[in-house]
């Protein structure tokens, strides 16, 4: 009678043990359960915080296709992503360009694609071309796939009336992603506007 109330006792309370612990209540290590796919730095918050909303990409996948593994990702570094969603933040969600600038900056590591991209638009919303051209330069040496450069690389020749590259920069979206991904339908739709057309992008 006492081994068989052991047989059921002891997996139960490993059952309990297990569900109740904070990594797998959560959803996972690192911070990684409950996060928006969309960020490559979705790990970086704490399970316990409230998750801010992220644009949704069709396609989350397609910056990171056909790239080489990159040591500077630096995407284990607690640090770096929490800084990196800040800069987030300021950009997309108060639209304070300059913050923004110094805080991606601030993070020391502006070879990595997604700053040196969020530093070129962050200088392209504030009107700086020459100092966005540099930036997005930038991101796409360090990694020539990655899709958002391309887009908004691509918006920044429209705006400077580039219609010619802006196809060429609509053309590398859709060897990378396809056409049916976001950055090609977004960018796709800036080029059936009339130029001169403000972008609101």
């Amino acid at each position: 009678m006492i081994t068989a109330t052991i047989k059921f006792v002891v997996p139960g309370m490993l059952a309990a043990a297990l569900f109740a612990s904070p990594v797998l209540a959560a959803g996972g290590g690192g911070g990684g359960g409950g996060a928006s796919s969309t960020d490559p730095y979705a790990g970086a918050y704490s399970d316990q915080k409230a998750q801010p909303a992220y644009p949704k990409r069709s396609n989350p996948k397609a910056t990171q296709k056909g790239r080489k593994p990159n040591n500077q990702s630096r995407i284990d570094d607690p640090a770096f992503a929490t800084g990196y969603r800040v800069a987030y933040d300021t950009i997309y969600q108060r639209n304070d360009y300059a913050a923004a600038i110094e805080q991606l900056k601030a993070l020391d590591h502006d070879d990595h694609p997604n700053v040196a991209n969020l530093i070129g638009y962050s200088y392209r919303k504030l009107g700086d071309y020459k100092q966005s051209q540099i930036w997005y330069e930038r991101a796409l040496k360090a990694d020539p796939n990655h899709v958002l450069t391309w887009q908004y690389y691509g918006l920044w020749q429209l705006e400077q009336g580039n219609r010619e590259q802006a196809m060429y920069h609509l053309s590398r979206i859709a060897t990378i992603c396809g056409r049916d991904c976001e950055e090609y339908k977004s960018l796709a739709i800036a080029l059936d506007k009339p130029t001169g057309t403000a972008l609101i992008y």
